[in-house]
């Protein structure tokens, strides 16, 4: 992910306690006067920092702000700094769940005093794309945040439905390729292959490509329809969130010792949200590095080398400029498993 990057930069709010009193006689300053009334809590909130990578706007926007505002049952209003509309129009129905009032720009609010009775400056983060519910004054979890986001998006399934017959199309369970253009790395060069040999299986394959523009309420519901997502590690797989539970994600793991990144990103959240996970990772004759560098080059045969070059060069080298070919057979091996994991009629099985 993009998360070591350099610190980026937000814009600095300063809370200042007005004085007790209209001010007569003393001096002091007399607090401006409300143009607007609300009885809900304000809920300051920052959506600069690396928003538009999907893992982050997940782990560090909209599930924190889930977790700071459920307590508060719609009754609060989020006023948000470094407003970007492309990104509000893209997760809007998520705020609209959250929240029974309009979402402020509070930069561009002008000469406008807003006076609330309680107010919240900055979401409360527990860990990466995860709910603690141990800390939340109620106990809810990132099941409940799930539970929210298939209503923000009108999604059908809550759990995995039981498969039938591996070649009845109406109960085949759903595979999806999560797809990436060569060119940004991490791209699946054998896709074609890979979908055939899982449709030989008995799935119902499916290829998506998540970006910028992808509409998430359309891209959510093909999620959704889907039993088993499959994707080399990136932002893309953020898209688990939308997975019934009892689906299987498979994370296929590039090559350079990246199993820590893997397990912190994608892997320690899916049993929290009751997802099955699985790995493939890929070795050195899967990976495009092999036809980039010579074969005693430390890129190839010593991966912590460049681990210890810092973030980016680790970043450059096994995120950015790496493409992967899965074995067919390895990873028919996988899919085999993650047929096990998902649900199955009595009748329907052996």
């Amino acid at each position: 992910m993009e998360s070591m990057k350099s610190r980026p930069e937000f814009r600095e709010w300063t809370l200042r306690p007005l004085p007790s009193g209209d001010g007569d006689g003393g001096g002091a300053a007399v607090a401006p006067r409300c143009t607007t009334n609300s009885t809900a809590t304000a809920f300051v909130l920052s959506t600069g920092g690396f928003t538009g990578n999907p893992f982050h706007d997940y782990t560090d926007v909209l599930i924190p702000a889930f977790i700071t505002a459920h307590r508060f049952g719609g009754e609060v209003q989020f006023l948000v700094s470094s407003y970007k509309s492309w990104w509000m129009n893209k997760y809007i129905q998520i705020f609209q769940q959250m929240s029974r009032h309009d979402v402020v720009d509070v930069d561009a609010d002008g000469d406008e005093v807003r006076c609330y009775r309680s107010a919240v400056v900055g979401p409360e983060f527990h860990r990466e794309l995860g709910v603690d519910p141990t800390k939340t004054p109620s106990g809810y979890s990132v099941l409940d945040f799930r539970k929210m986001l298939r209503g923000a998006f009108g999604l059908d399934r809550a759990t995995a439905t039981p498969s039938g017959d591996r070649w009845d199309i109406r109960r085949r369970p759903r595979l999806l390729i999560i797809s990436r253009r060569a060119a940004r790395g991490r791209a699946f060069m054998n896709e074609r292959a890979m979908a055939d040999m899982a449709a030989s299986l008995g799935f119902d394959v499916r290829v998506g490509e998540p970006d910028a523009s992808t509409d998430t309420s359309k891209f959510a519901r093909l999620v959704n329809s889907c039993d088993v997502m499959v994707g080399v590690h990136g932002a893309g797989l953020t898209n688990m969130v939308f997975l019934p539970a009892g689906a299987v994600l498979v994370q296929v793991v590039p090559y350079g010792k990246l199993e820590w990144l893997a397990r912190n990103t994608f892997a320690e959240p899916s049993s929290a949200m009751e997802i099955h996970y699985l790995e493939y990772a890929v070795q050195l004759d899967e990976t495009t590095l092999s036809e980039q560098y010579p074969a005693d080059h430390p890129v190839l045969r010593d991966p912590m080398a460049i681990h210890k070059q810092g973030w980016e060069a680790l970043k450059t080298t096994y995120l950015d400029k790496q493409n992967v070919r899965p074995h067919l057979g390895r990873l028919k091996n996988t899919f085999l498993q993650a047929l096990k994991l998902l649900p199955h009629d009595k009748e329907t099985m052996n």
